[in-house]
């Protein structure tokens, strides 16, 4: 607890000099598509945005009984928010600050055509869809643990919390509306671990202003979120917004102080792969200075890929070097 007052003391005294920009997500005012939208708001530049974003069920799951016809839609997204001054060929530049948990309760569930075990729209199989099932989970702040709880058994363990945002992008390219449901180049529904707080997430700019969107928040979730759903959350968020001018990428890239990640997202889940690698061998050649061969032969020996989702429309996998493997990063 003490750990996290201070990091809290540090993170408001580190942000008291910028704008900060304040916004209210309901059912009301919330998206489903990432698109080219009026904004909800505007920021400059470097201001920090602290707003919250509804589970990725609108918040109707909320006691046993409650099933998944009274949900309204899937993810809805808080947003677009403009970034002044951003210009497509230009990076958008997102620091996770600080995700929290709002409230006390995170939903897990699955449904017919949902899921890496059953049967759906791109993989049908003969046999009868696994029924819909609706577990909840109790957040114990104090612990950061959510507890599961077996329907057929009396079976319990507490999952460490690791909030993220499932969903987070900008408006695609070319005018284009896409679901968010769905992972691609504008980032989107990635379900990335990654999208959590220390890290940064670049995206490219299609769009003039951006067009900012996050959603679908994350307490805890395993690799390939596999039946569908993580511990879906609300969540209470703090993020920092900048324009990278003249930085210009293809895909959703993630940075820390230890390294650099990038993102794939397509179906086959090899096709994924080889756009994350391929993607992080850009990535080297162009700020750290190795040619692309020599970057190939670097990430066989110590690359590492981490599968985020293979349950969306596209799946999706994130491919990092750790920085101690490269060469100083070029001015």
């Amino acid at each position: 607890m003490i750990a996290r007052i201070l990091a809290l003391v540090l993170l408001c005294c580190s942000t008291s000099a910028q704008n900060v920009v304040h916004y209210a997500a309901t059912n009301a005012n919330v998206k489903y598509l990432f698109a080219t939208a009026e904004p909800v708001a505007h920021l400059k530049s470097g201001d920090i945005l602290d707003t919250n974003t509804l589970d990725c069920f609108g918040n109707a799951l909320r006691k046993p009984g409650d099933t998944l016809s009274m949900v309204k839609g899937d993810n809805p997204l808080t947003g677009p928010f403009f970034v002044e001054g951003a210009e497509p060929g230009d990076t958008l530049a997102v620091r996770i600050l600080d995700l929290q948990v709002d409230g006390d309760t995170g939903v897990g569930s699955f449904s017919p055509g949902f899921g890496a075990l059953n049967g759906t729209h791109y993989t049908p199989v003969l046999e009868p869809p696994l029924p819909e099932r609706v577990w909840f989970y109790h957040i114990d702040h104090a612990a950061n643990t959510a507890t599961f709880k077996a329907i057929d058994s009396d079976f319990s363990v507490k999952i460490p919390m690791h909030p993220f945002f499932g969903c987070i992008g900008v408006a695609p390219a070319e005018g284009e509306a896409r679901s968010s449901i769905v992972p691609a180049e504008f980032g989107g529904n990635m379900d990335s671990p990654e999208a959590s707080v220390g890290n940064m997430v670049y995206f490219p700019v299609n769009v003039k202003g951006g067009l900012f969107y996050i959603g679908d928040g994350h307490a805890a979730m395993g690799d390939g979120e596999i039946a569908g759903s993580a511990v879906e959350v609300p969540l209470k968020a703090r993020v920092q917004l900048s324009v990278i001018k003249g930085r210009t990428i293809a895909w959703p890239q993630f940075e820390n102080d230890d390294a650099i990640m990038t993102v794939g997202a397509y179906r086959p889940v090899d096709d994924a792969v080889r756009i994350a690698f391929t993607e992080l061998v850009h990535w080297i050649h162009k700020d750290y200075g190795l040619s692309d061969l020599d970057a190939y032969e670097l990430l066989s020996k110590v690359g590492r890929v981490h599968l985020n989702e293979m349950v969306d429309p596209n799946y999706v996998v994130v491919a990092s070097i750790e920085k101690k493997y490269l060469p100083a990063k070029k001015k």
